[in-house]
């Protein structure tokens, strides 16, 4: 408490500098050169932690774009250099003045570091689409399995570690999810926000895999978040910004919509997922994928390779599964037939549309359909709180000679930005190509009947319809 900033800043520097002689080197192809050193490599170096090379980033985006084959193992060393690089810039910004110790360094970059590692296999989809098909509306979230996962290693591996470090790294893995602690932080409440943002979204986990998913997928990335981390400081206990950042900062949020309309929701990497699912279910009686969720011990072996185990499998009762891989493997997929978008005033009190109601909708003489010939999907893009914006939860400052932080409203800055923040997409995919036109035409008849007219915006092609 008695040195100045400067000297704080030079001691970090120093330390860090002879940190480096006993860390290991590692070079990224998005930040370069990383490194880490013994006390994180106790984690590292853990079979719990290596899984997550067998995670792939984007679960089954590859399909699609061949080279999205990166996996959470790089994106938590991203994290977890990131979240170093925001605290000690902040450090070396303000000094004394937010008093940041070397515990605080430490548990930040182990968070970035452990945020992923209860993952479940393909991305999201097994827990927001699988697990609640099978286990009736599950809750189950990969930031949960994170933090018992943190005290299996722990205890597994027998680590030396502060219990206050460890109680607060966990804190900070789950701050953006709907399990966040509710109890009030009452000092440095501002570290808690940089891995895992549950206040306004901006956080070194979006700077990371918005810049390496598009690298990844062969996507120009015009968001370049070394602006805001360089810039940001603490006012307050929160992190704010400069109000000249205000265009970078929606960039953030825009360049992650355009991810997940363009590659994460892409309509084949969706047919791909369903098809999963359907697979993933029809195999679940016999290989028991959903048992070891709550158990860290048995968990950390389930990863992307299942769905070869289920492929290579000779057993009788996988047979169902089998074909539908080997759909996917020769590219017979489920066929995409049309999609509309939500209207604006109907998302508030929107019904999930399920295949039976699409089923209803035929019209007597039409070519009949049974449920299980139907698949949907509907898709939610938002700018990170779902139809709220999620800049009016951001505080900024105008000059650093400011001690003065302000929200600041859309239209002070600009009239082009979008007045509504949320796309709901509903799409229909036919799981037997000689239906398409059959699906397509109940589909017309879903939204006829629902809006009063065809609320998408194309036809199905003519030559998709007449394909048997």
């Amino acid at each position: 408490m008695g040195t100045n900033g400067n000297e704080e800043v030079t001691s970090l520097y120093s330390l860090s500098c002879r940190d480096r002689r006993f860390s290991k080197h590692i070079h990224d192809n998005v930040h370069g050169n990383i490194y880490l050193d013994p006390f994180f490599l106790q984690f590292v170096d853990t079979e719990q932690f290596q899984r997550l090379r067998e995670l792939k980033q984007l679960g089954l985006t590859h399909m699609v774009y061949p080279g999205a084959v990166h996996s959470r193992f790089e994106h938590s060393l991203g994290v977890y250099w990131l979240a170093g690089e925001a605290v000690h810039t902040v450090q070396g910004h303000q000094g004394s003045e937010i008093n940041i110790e070397r515990n605080d360094i430490r548990t930040v970059k182990l968070a970035g570091l452990l945020h992923d590692v209860g993952h479940g296999p393909f991305s999201h989809l097994f827990e927001r689409e699988f697990l609640p098909r099978v286990l009736n509306g599950s809750e189950w979230s990969h930031e949960d399995m994170s933090v018992k996962m943190i005290d299996y290693i722990v205890d597994a591996h027998h680590i030396e570690i502060d219990s206050a470090i460890l109680n607060n790294v966990k804190e900070m893995v789950l701050a953006s999810s709907a399990n966040a602690s509710q109890n009030t932080v009452n000092e440095k409440r501002f570290l808690y926000d940089i891995v895992a943002n549950g206040q306004n979204g901006i956080d070194v986990d979006k700077f990371d895999y918005i810049v390496r998913d598009s690298r990844a997928c062969g996507l120009g990335c015009n968001f370049q978040f070394q602006r805001l981390l360089e810039t940001m400081r603490v006012m307050g206990d929160e992190i704010c910004y400069r109000a000249k950042d205000y265009l970078t900062v929606h960039k953030l949020f825009a360049t992650r919509a355009d991810l997940h309309r363009t590659v994460y929701t892409h309509a084949k990497v969706k047919a791909i997922e369903l098809m999963v699912v359907d697979a993933l279910t029809l195999a679940h009686g016999e290989l028991s994928i959903s048992a070891s969720i709550q158990e860290p011990a048995k968990f950390w072996k389930l990863d992307d390779s299942i769905l070869r185990q289920i492929e290579t499998s000779d057993k009788q009762e996988l047979k169902k599964a089998r074909d539908l891989v080997l759909r996917i493997r020769r590219r017979d997929l489920y066929q995409f037939c049309n999609e509309f978008a939500v209207p604006k005033d109907k998302q508030e009190h929107f019904k999930d549309i399920t295949p039976q109601d699409i089923v209803c909708s035929q019209k007597n003489g039409d070519t009949p359909l049974n449920e299980e010939d139907i698949s949907v999907s509907i898709v939610k893009i938002n700018l990170t709180r779902g139809r709220s914006n999620p800049l009016e939860s951001i505080k900024f400052f105008q000059d650093y000679e400011s001690d003065y932080k302000f929200p600041m409203r859309d239209e002070r800055i600009s009239h082009l930005l979008p007045a509504f923040c949320q796309d709901m997409i509903v799409r229909v995919y036919s799981k037997k190509p000689e239906l398409v036109g059959a699906v397509s035409k109940a589909f017309e008849n879903y939204q006829l009947k629902t809006y009063g007219m065809k609320a998408q915006v194309h036809d199905t092609p003519e030559k998709k319809k007449r394909r048997v």
